[in-house]
């Protein structure tokens, strides 16, 4: 197993507070395209390739303001990097807090950060100056670089912590801003010598509940996870044009909506602002985008618009943050005629290693592990479970979990594997099926009930707009099933929609996985990234649904 221990990074902050290597995930480097060179920064060798190929005048960066090609982006990586080095002198292994959505102007400070051999902390553009303080205690960067626009909150933040300086970006003529500082340069900066083990970034992860977790990746992880799912699965080409939601600090973003595209010498749109699902289509046909990110909630919105429309460039579908419930997947492809690229993956192993490809896909299932991984379902041993059988699943690949100094670790990886928290079956040809995660499986009466299964039944009924799934207590089963439905408009939810819900699902799947209780919604709590919050749901107070 290769170290990031051995990193000859100046600021040893982050290598310090990884965990012991006895508590480090197996890596593995099994195929060709993954043996990364020793020597390694992600930003060069991706920009190197473009060279190599032929790509620096291809367009990279979109907007409906300015495009820029892989040449004049490179340009001004340099420029950002002399900013961040020799204004702020910074070394390699300082960390800088990154503040945006997603813009052309947050890409290239993303990617500037990381050429300098920096360590890049992306944060979610809706986070509050509680949340983005504990972030700068857990990380302790000194600069940041924030949107004009999302000043305020990091300005609060920034009181009582070690952060000294506030970069703002996406402004173009204050004497302090990204833009002012870095036209004085004259783009002369050279390859930061790198080491492939040494850090690249860290992405904050806090699941449902507790402190927020650093996961923290090297070079090799990322030029890794660019030969993986991407290579074997997605397939892009230099004449790609990728639109998205996923924000750029999470980091099925990160890789979707800017690194995997450079990978493949693609570009990428970045919208003024946030995408509705309107919207969205919208920009697919203005732009002639053929590779489109989101989750499924927004998928299954833009379907009922595509019926009308269907989106003529668009090639590729990817749905990842949440289980993909096969009727949107069916919605979806009667409205486009696409089938829809699923997957699983999780920050701690940088994004996507389960998928499904175009054309192989099975019904019900996310897909088959993606080359470079290999993954099992366990039991709570860590024994593998046959074939058909609930279990936890666990993973082992090109990356894997290192949080920065949190005894989380060893929950997270156990035997060298990763533990996602993620409860699937794997039928005989390898399909893996997500029920759950591990802590949402609903055992009630004995039976196991996946509240995603329960979802996707509802989710057939011609009423339903969303729904989520919980397990409650209950005297007699021990759980019982609780469905929160928001319904569409001009839909009633009575008791007699109620027991129409229930008596579909009685009808769709087994009996006894239906609904004992219904609630009425007009809204689900979802992250950023459209992911639901099932730990929102066991907070809402049954009587007022507040």
């Amino acid at each position: 197993m290769s170290t990031a221990r051995s990193s000859p990074q100046p600021d040893r902050f982050v290598q310090e507070r990884l965990p012991a290597p006895d508590l480090w995930p197996q890596l593995r480097y099994d195929l060709p395209e993954l043996q990364i060179p020793a020597e390694a920064n992600l930003v060069d060798a991706l920009m190197a390739q473009a060279e190599q190929r032929g790509w620096l005048d291809r367009p990279f960066l979109r907007s409906d303001r300015i495009t820029l090609s892989y040449r004049d982006a490179d340009e001004r990586l340099r420029r950002i990097a002399q900013v961040l080095t020799e204004d702020f002198g910074l070394v390699p292994g300082n960390r800088v807090l990154l503040r945006g959505g997603n813009s052309v102007g947050m890409a290239l400070a993303w990617l500037g950060v990381v050429k300098a051999g920096l360590v890049a902390v992306a944060s979610m553009p809706l986070l509050r100056a509680k949340e983005l303080r504990e972030i700068i205690s857990k990380a302790e960067p000194t600069v940041a670089l924030c949107d004009a626009a999302l000043l305020e909150e990091l300005q609060s933040a920034q009181e009582s912590t070690g952060l000294r300086t506030i970069v703002p970006f996406n402004l173009m003529d204050a004497p302090s801003s990204l833009a002012v500082l870095s036209s004085a340069k004259d783009g002369r900066f050279g390859p930061c010598p790198c080491r492939a083990d040494d850090i690249a970034m860290m992405a904050f992860t806090s699941g449902t509940t507790g402190s927020p977790k650093a996961a923290v990746h090297s070079h090799r992880d990322v030029l890794a996870a660019c030969q993986a799912w991407p290579r074997h699965v997605l397939k892009a080409t230099p004449d790609d044009i990728v639109i998205g939601s996923p924000p750029l600090a999470f980091t099925f973003g990160l890789g979707g909506m800017l690194l995997f595209p450079m990978s493949a010498g693609a570009s990428i749109y970045y919208p003024s602002k946030p995408y509705s699902p309107q919207s969205m289509l919208e920009t697919i046909d203005a732009v002639g985008a053929t590779i489109t990110y989101t989750a499924p909630t927004f998928y299954r919105q833009m379907a009922v618009l595509a019926r009308e429309r269907p989106p003529k460039s668009l090639r590729i579908s990817v749905s990842a943050g949440e289980a993909l419930p096969q009727a949107t997947r069916q919605l979806w492809l009667d409205a486009t005629g696409i089938d829809m690229t699923d997957g699983i993956g999780a920050t701690e192993m940088f994004h996507i290693f389960i998928s499904s490809v175009p054309g192989q896909t099975r019904a019900g299932a996310i897909g088959q592990v993606v080359p470079g991984y290999q993954a099992k379902v366990v039991d709570d041993e860590g024994r593998e479970v046959p074939r058909g059988t609930v279990g936890k699943l666990a993973v082992i690949g090109p990356t894997g979990c290192r949080y920065l100094a949190d005894e989380r670790q060893s929950k997270y990886v156990k035997n060298g594997w990763n533990h996602p928290g993620d409860a699937f079956t794997q039928d005989e040809d390898g399909y893996f099926f997500y029920q759950a995660r591990a802590d949402d499986m609903i055992i009630s009466a004995g039976y196991n009930i996946g509240g995603p299964e329960v979802e996707d039944a509802l989710l057939t009924h011609p009423a339903v707009a969303e729904c989520g799934v919980i397990g409650v207590p209950d005297e007699e089963r021990g759980r019982a099933v609780k469905a929160f439905v928001v319904l569409k408009s001009g839909q009633v939810g009575d008791t007699a929609m109620a027991k129409a819900l229930q008596d579909h699902v009685k009808a769709t799947i087994a009996p006894y996985k239906y609904p004992r209780q219904v609630q009425f919604l007009a809204a689900l709590p979802r992250t950023e990234t459209g992911k639901l919050q099932r730990f929102k749901l066991r907070q809402i107070d049954p009587a007022s649904g507040a």
